[in-house]
């Protein structure tokens, strides 16, 4: 866990040259609470605001929660599943791929797996362990 959680928010969003106005803009989550947080003047976002913030400021969501306390360890063990529906949640929300088709109802693993991997291969991203 991150010591000053809003002031590492506010690191990886100037390293990413956006403004709060621009991350409101490509997660919906207000700048005004944006702006908030990272001054600590809010507790720590829930881990659906933070899988939204993720790909905008380019970490994995696995990252943000760790640093945000919601997972401890290295060691806490995680199901294969579990890491599949999280980068499968992270290429959701990523704001370059928000336009196109989208499948109404549930997806397998194998879909969401599928649809990870071919994220990593256009992205240079490594979302999955292994492999």
């Amino acid at each position: 866990m991150v010591e000053n959680f809003g002031e590492y928010l506010r690191t990886l969003r100037i390293e990413k040259r956006l403004s709060l106005r621009e991350v409101e803009q490509q997660s919906g989550v207000s700048n005004s609470y944006l702006g908030l947080i990272e001054r600590g003047q809010r507790p720590i976002p829930g881990a659906d605001i933070l899988k939204k913030l993720a790909p905008v400021y380019d970490v994995p969501v696995r990252d943000l929660l760790k640093a945000a306390g919601y997972l401890k360890d290295e060691d806490i063990s995680i199901s294969e599943n579990d890491e599949i529906e999280m980068a499968f949640n992270y290429v959701m929300n990523d704001p370059r791929y928000k336009s196109g088709t989208r499948i109404k109802g549930g997806l397998t693993t194998d879909v969401k797996r599928f649809i990870v991997e071919m994220y990593e291969k256009a992205t240079g991203k490594k979302l999955l362990p292994g492999g």
